[in-house]
């Protein structure tokens, strides 16, 4: 089994040749009806890389088959372009949104690849000079480590080829003066669209310090309002998971929006009121409580908790105060009250104009 493009390029052959479907899930119930029989699936490169090794061997025992890799793309055109991979990002955007590449948008920056075709390299183009990164080198690499292969260099804001041909991958030397996402927490408010229901920049590397991810785990945002923290929670480890509950819909399809926008496609959105959404939700490793906390909703996910998860509340009012308090004083954890003032212009000086005081109550169960 493999591709037309695959099959087309083998010899004449007694076996029987079948082509891979499209989508590529539905191929894989086809490739295992042929359990106990010898059986070869075709793939590009290195089959453990973007590529169709992980989405087989999760269906078959160790011993029910072999791999074989080839150099991957990745490896090519490192080797074609002189670039150190531990040092270079690497990406398969064949089966991924251009926004996975937004985080990683730094000048000076080298990325690689993988693309679907020739027009998604056009497009890739233009994803990048609107973003204010025109200036950024592109590598065009074309059939690399076969007879075909060919390697030409243009900008993104200066590409005219229209034929480019597939399989395609991308060398990006990132420049331009495009706005950068920090690699620090608590990133600029202005990255996320927002009715100013968000939890403002310096309060978010605090609640996102207290978070802790850890690669693999899974975060409840409850009271999401633009997304913030489980977008910034996501963007610490590829392996991150998160689940975002917020009540209104509108809101929803705007935490949806940022997360598509700024790269992290694997985001859950459910639209809901804390208690009730979280039921069947997979649990959690660490909660955040941002907003309408009452004593229902901190019973249910107190509940819910494993042993050992973390749990972090907000508080702006009085009466959230003192449930955070009360609850405090049973569980323990720590009770930290945030006060940040900004400077303001008071007249022709300057004074301090301070915002609510947020109570925040971090434990782990």
């Amino acid at each position: 089994m493999g591709a037309a493009r695959h099959l087309s390029l083998l010899p004449d052959l007694t076996g029987r040749l079948i082509p891979w479907p499209v989508p590529f899930a539905d191929g894989i119930p086809q490739l295992l009806s042929h359990r106990g029989t010898p059986t070869v699936a075709l793939a590009s490169g290195d089959p453990f890389w973007h590529g169709a090794g992980t989405s087989l061997s999760k269906h078959l025992s160790p011993d029910e088959y072999v791999a074989i890799p080839a150099p991957s793309t990745m490896s090519l055109a490192a080797a074609a372009l002189g670039w150190p991979l531990e040092k270079t990002l690497t990406f398969g955007l064949h089966a991924a949104s251009f926004a996975t590449l937004r985080p990683h948008l730094h000048p000076g920056q080298n990325l690689l690849a993988t693309l679907r075709d020739g027009t998604a390299f056009s497009d890739l183009a233009t994803y990048l000079t609107d973003l204010g990164f025109g200036a950024s080198t592109l590598h065009v690499l074309e059939a690399l480590g076969g007879p075909r292969q060919r390697i030409r260099t243009t900008t993104a804001s200066t590409l005219n080829d229209t034929d480019i041909q597939h399989p395609v991958s991308v060398g990006i030397e990132v420049a331009g003066d495009g706005h950068t996402i920090p690699l620090a927490t608590g990133r600029p408010d202005t990255l996320f669209e927002n009715d100013g229901q968000i939890t403002k920049r310096p309060v978010r590397a605090l609640t996102l310090s207290a978070l802790a991810p850890r690669p693999g785990e899974h975060l409840w945002d409850i009271g999401g309002g633009s997304g913030s923290i489980a977008i910034e929670w996501l963007w610490s480890h590829p392996s991150t998971q998160a689940t975002v509950i917020e009540i209104d819909p509108t809101r929803t399809e705007r935490i949806a929006s940022n997360a598509a926008n700024l790269g992290v496609h694997r985001l859950a959105v459910v639209t809901g009121s804390a208690p009730d959404a979280l039921k069947n939700l997979t649990p959690p490793d660490a909660v955040f409580i941002g907003g309408g906390i009452n004593r229902d909703m901190l019973t249910t996910v107190w509940a819910a908790l494993p042993a050992g998860a973390r749990l972090v509340a907000n508080a702006v009012t009085l009466e959230a105060e003192t449930l955070l308090m009360n609850w405090h004083a049973d569980k323990g954890g720590d009770l930290m009250r945030i006060d940040i003032a900004l400077s303001n212009p008071l007249g022709r000086k300057r004074g301090w104009k301070h915002s609510y005081p947020i109570v925040q109550w971090s434990v782990s169960k």
